[in-house]
């Protein structure tokens, strides 16, 4: 474990208390379920770890993922969901990265924290 990184350490210390776990906020499961309606129906391409991946398989992880930390910790805020599941690999640390069409790739972070700043306008 000591060949952890520092963000996967503090991930796993966050999720493994189980007693505060409870349903996010109604706004911030309903922004979640808009940003993964948005992956999804994007056509964009995502890489994780180094593999590329269809639009459909990113919302399934992601989904899983947000199943994972919902069941374990308390999750306040979309911006939270995305940097502890949409924006880099719990195992590797690695950044996700998108690719929409012809434009060049960018972090997956910034893509969602685009799109959530759309959905709250």
């Amino acid at each position: 474990m000591s060949a952890m990184k520092p963000a996967a350490l503090a991930l796993l210390v966050a999720l493994a208390h189980p007693a505060q776990a409870e349903a996010p906020p109604p706004v911030v499961a309903q922004e979640i379920e808009a940003l993964l309606d948005s992956i999804e129906s994007s056509g964009c391409r995502f890489n994780r770890n180094g593999t590329w991946y269809a639009a459909e398989k990113v919302r399934s992880h992601l989904q899983t993922k947000l199943d994972y930390i919902a069941k374990r910790g308390k999750l306040t805020s979309t911006e939270q969901f995305i940097d502890l599941a949409a924006s880099k690999s719990s195992v590797s640390g690695k950044p996700y990265l998108i690719q929409c069409g012809s434009d060049p790739e960018q972090a997956s972070r910034a893509w969602l924290l685009q799109k959530l700043k759309a959905l709250r306008s």
